[in-house]
């Protein structure tokens, strides 16, 4: 059965880091095109950063390009995000999910088979 897990949230304080880890089970992720968005309090959910089957092509929401890095270790059938210099607008759950369209966009839409998330909380 095909499944996204995610985990690495938490509590941190403003200016902070944070790793997120998204492992796929049931299915080999090297072949898939992964994508992290969030969901804050009371907004809808907004793409964040999505990577390459191989991790040569990513792409970054502007409000977190130079702060947050988006990875692959494929070997591990895992895909990461680097989350540096947080603020109180990255509060959120953040969840990872698997490409469904091939249009090149980072967006919602496009993504499917959507892990559980895990909760970031950016406060001192």
């Amino acid at each position: 059965q095909l499944q996204l897990v995610e985990s690495g949230g938490g509590l941190v304080q403003p200016g902070g880091s944070v790793r997120l880890s998204c492992v796929g089970f049931g299915f080999t992720l090297a072949q898939s095109e992964i994508g992290w968005f969030r969901q804050a309090p009371g907004k809808e959910r907004e793409g964040v950063s999505c990577i390459s089957s191989s991790g040569r092509s990513t792409k970054y929401a502007d409000s977190v390009k130079g702060r947050f890095t988006i990875s692959r270790d494929n070997a591990k059938n895992t895909v990461y995000l680097q989350m540096n210099s947080l603020n109180a607008e990255d509060t959120g759950v953040y969840y990872c999910a698997i490409r469904r369209l091939y249009n090149g966009r980072c967006e919602v839409a496009s993504f499917g088979s959507w892990g559980q998330g895990t909760q970031v909380t950016v406060s001192s």
